[in-house]
C-alpha cells in the first residue's frame, strides 16, 4: 500500500479506534477498584495479581488505541496481534488477578452474599459452563473470519467495539472456566475441563489453518497466511501457559487429596 493511500486508510479508520476507546472505560474503572481493595487487604494479597492486572489493563489499552491499533484496520498481521492481545493474553492475565475473590473479601458480608447469588444464577452457571464457553470463543471466531462479519467489523464502529467486546468477554470466561481461580457456581472435574480445551485448542489451530489458506473476504492472500501463522504459533505460546496452568492445578489437587487420605490412614491405625 502506498504512502498516499496508507494514510487516507489510517484516517477513516479512526472512528473504528474512537469507538475501540469504549473498551477502556470499563477497564480503567475496574483497575481503580481493584487497586483500592488491594490496598485494603494490605500484605494478604500478593503483589504479582496486582501486576497482572496492571498488565491486563496494558494489553487492552494497546489493542484498543495507538499504532497498533490503528494498523490492524488496514493490516491483517496486526489485527492478529491484537487478536491474540485481546482475545488472549488480556483474558488470561485477568484471570490470574482473582479480580471476584478480591471484591468478595473486601466487600461487607451482606454484599457479598448478593454476589455469590447472582454467581449461583443460572445464566452464569450456564455461560461458565466450559462446552458453552468454548462455543462462544471458538464458534465467534470461526464467524468472524470465515464470513462476510470480517469486512463489515470495519464499516460499521458499532460492530466494531461489540466483535472486540465479545472478543475479550468470550476468552475470559472461556478461561476462567478451565482454570477457575475465582469462584464458580460449578467446578467440573479437571479431566473434564481437559477435554474441553483439547477440542477448543483443536478448533483454535484448525481455524488458524483455514485463515493461512482462506483469508477472510477484503483481506490479500498474503497478509491472510502472515495473520494465519500469527495466530496459529502464538496461539500456541498462550494455550501451552494454559495447559501449564491447568495440570499445575490439577497435580496439585492431587497432593492435597493424597495428603487427606494419608491423615485419615494414620487416624485410623491409631
Amino acid at each position: 500500500m502506498g504512502g498516499n493511500s496508507y494514510i487516507q486508510a489510517i484516517c477513516g479508520t479512526e472512528n473504528m479506534v474512537n469507538g475501540s476507546k469504549f473498551l477502556l472505560l470499563p477497564f480503567t474503572v475496574l483497575l481503580i477498584i481493584y487497586v483500592i481493595a488491594a490496598l485494603k487487604q494490605g500484605k494478604k494479597w500478593p503483589l504479582y495479581r496486582c501486576l497482572f492486572f496492571s498488565l491486563c489493563f496494558l494489553c487492552v489499552g494497546i489493542s484498543s488505541i495507538g499504532p497498533l491499533a490503528i494498523r490492524s484496520q488496514v493490516d491483517f498481521k496486526a489485527h492478529m496481534i491484537n487478536h491474540l492481545l485481546l482475545g488472549m493474553v488480556a483474558p488470561l492475565l485477568l484471570v490470574l488477578t482473582a479480580p471476584m475473590t478480591l471484591i468478595l473479601r473486601t466487600l461487607p458480608v451482606f454484599f457479598a452474599r448478593k454476589i455469590s447469588m447472582v454467581l449461583r444464577s443460572f445464566p452464569l452457571r450456564f455461560l461458565t459452563h466450559p462446552i458453552v464457553a468454548g462455543v462462544l470463543n471458538i464458534g465467534g471466531l470461526w464467524l468472524l473470519y470465515t464470513t462476510n462479519f470480517y469486512a463489515h467489523m470495519h464499516e460499521h464502529s458499532l460492530i466494531h467495539f461489540l466483535v472486540h467486546f465479545h472478543i475479550f468477554m468470550a476468552g475470559y470466561i472461556f478461561t476462567l472456566s478451565i482454570i477457575p481461580i475465582d469462584p464458580l457456581p460449578h467446578r467440573f472435574s479437571f479431566l473434564y475441563r481437559a477435554i474441553v480445551l483439547i477440542f477448543a485448542l483443536a478448533g483454535h489451530g484448525i481455524l488458524a489453518k483455514h485463515i493461512y489458506a482462506h483469508p477472510p473476504i477484503g483481506v490479500p492472500v498474503k497478509q491472510g497466511q502472515l495473520g494465519g501463522m500469527i495466530m496459529y504459533y502464538g496461539g500456541d505460546i498462550i494455550d501451552s501457559l494454559m495447559i501449564y496452568l491447568l495440570c499445575q492445578k490439577w497435580f496439585g489437587s492431587n497432593r492435597v487429596t493424597i495428603g487427606r487420605r494419608e491423615r485419615r490412614q494414620k487416624a485410623l491405625l491409631q
